[in-house]
């Protein structure tokens, strides 16, 4: 017998057909499953117990310390307040900037005409600023004498018209038994009440000094804005991911349009008020006033929902200080005014642009002037309009498909 382990005759051989050899599994799975392959030597068994299920589940907040669940809730919670309060310190700052950008917003569509006509864009923003600031300085060189010749005349009037009060008999008793008419005359003659009004020479020359600071960073922004305007929307497309960046685009570009587009109709609606008043007002022999009572219609014309009521008052209360037939025909022409403002101009100016239900222009321009004023009531109605695209445009539609 030959010993070569590779000799065929040592071979083992064949099963017989039926015998338990025929029995192996056929498929691939079932073989590799039967058949462990070559063992290369003893097995070797891992020595370390098993770990528990039970300890690989991800520890969640009850498995914390309490002591360090305070310690970064503290923290976390100092740190918000640090941000509410640097943002309440620079809310003046915030918006100027929030005021700029809708200014330049409302500019653009006057840029985009002249761009679309091949002038350059820096060309066009600065012709559309030097036009708003000349417009801004002939107002206030028309307001300015007129306010400062109204104050010296009510310096005056006013201590004429309480004698006379003081003659009534119902009044004659109080003024003995008080000097009510000494001690009025006396305080506006001094000017103390300039110096309340101001907090003083120092409180005045902070508010000139804050109001030539915001009139500056605001004009400032806006031309910045106007000509960054294109880079600003590019950078705020690429913040969406890639798959939703045309509907992040449509979103942005339909915002801003909605935007732009108030504010432009805003400045069409005080451009007429003011066109009008100023024609009324010399037709009536107000002529020398003209001017500085059509600057005053068209800024209180940017204050929703009551602004033109004040404009209306302010100039009907100048009007019959001149004569009373000047200030009974001004108040009728308001009236109509009025009327004919809310039911034919504005809907035909703002029919397309915007489209702001009333009650939330109400409510907005509300809203706002509780929270700062005057600004926050005219900031407010931009801000419904993009609160209106995203309800419109997103969250509707994901309702339906909901």
């Amino acid at each position: 017998m030959s010993s070569d382990p590779w000799e065929r005759s040592s071979w083992p051989e064949a099963a017989p057909a039926g015998s338990l050899a025929d029995d192996r599994p056929d498929s691939p799975s079932e073989r590799a499953a039967e058949d462990p392959g070559p063992r290369r030597g003893p097995v070797e068994r891992d020595s370390a117990p098993p770990i528990p299920a039970a300890s690989l589940r991800r520890r969640g907040l009850t498995d914390q310390s309490p002591f360090g669940i305070g310690f970064f809730g503290t923290l976390g919670a100092l740190a918000a307040l640090a941000v509410g309060t640097a943002l309440l310190q620079l809310q003046t700052l915030v918006l100027l900037i929030v005021l700029s950008l809708f200014i330049a917003l409302g500019a653009n569509p006057v840029v985009e005409f002249w761009i679309r006509r091949g002038v350059r864009r820096g060309l066009a923003v600065l012709g559309v600023v030097l036009v708003g600031l000349g417009l801004l300085a002939l107002g206030l060189a028309a307001v300015l004498p007129v306010a400062l010749a109204q104050v010296n005349q009510l310096g005056t009037a006013v201590p004429i018209a309480l004698e006379r009060l003081a003659q009534l008999p119902q009044l004659a008793a109080l003024d003995a038994d008080y000097q009510l008419t000494e001690r009025l005359t006396g305080f506006i003659a001094s000017g103390q009440w300039a110096d309340r009004a101001f907090g003083g020479i120092l409180g005045a020359g902070v508010f000139v000094a804050n109001s030539v600071f915001s009139l500056v960073v605001t004009v400032v922004l806006t031309i910045y804005f106007l000509i960054s305007l294109p880079t600003i929307k590019r950078t705020i497309y690429q913040l969406a991911p890639a798959s939703r960046r045309p509907r992040a685009r449509y979103l942005a570009d339909k915002t801003m349009r909605q935007v732009g587009g108030y504010l432009s109709g805003m400045a069409v609606v005080s451009l007429c008020s003011a066109t009008f008043a100023f024609i009324f007002l010399n037709i009536i022999g107000m002529g020398r006033y003209g001017l500085a009572l059509a600057f005053v219609v068209a800024i209180f014309a940017f204050i929703p929902l009551v602004g033109s009521t004040i404009s209306l008052i302010i100039v009907t209360l100048i009007c019959f200080a001149v004569g009373v037939v000047p200030g009974v025909a001004y108040l009728i022409y308001g009236i109509v005014y009025q009327q004919l403002d809310a039911y034919l101009i504005q809907p035909r100016i703002f029919h397309r642009s915007v489209n702001i239900p009333g009650v939330v222009v109400v409510i907005a321009a509300t809203a706002g002037g509780l929270l700062n004023g005057v600004l926050g009531a005219i900031l407010a109605i931009p801000m419904a309009a993009v609160i209106m695209v995203l309800y419109r445009d997103v969250l509707i539609p994901r309702l339906d498909r909901s």
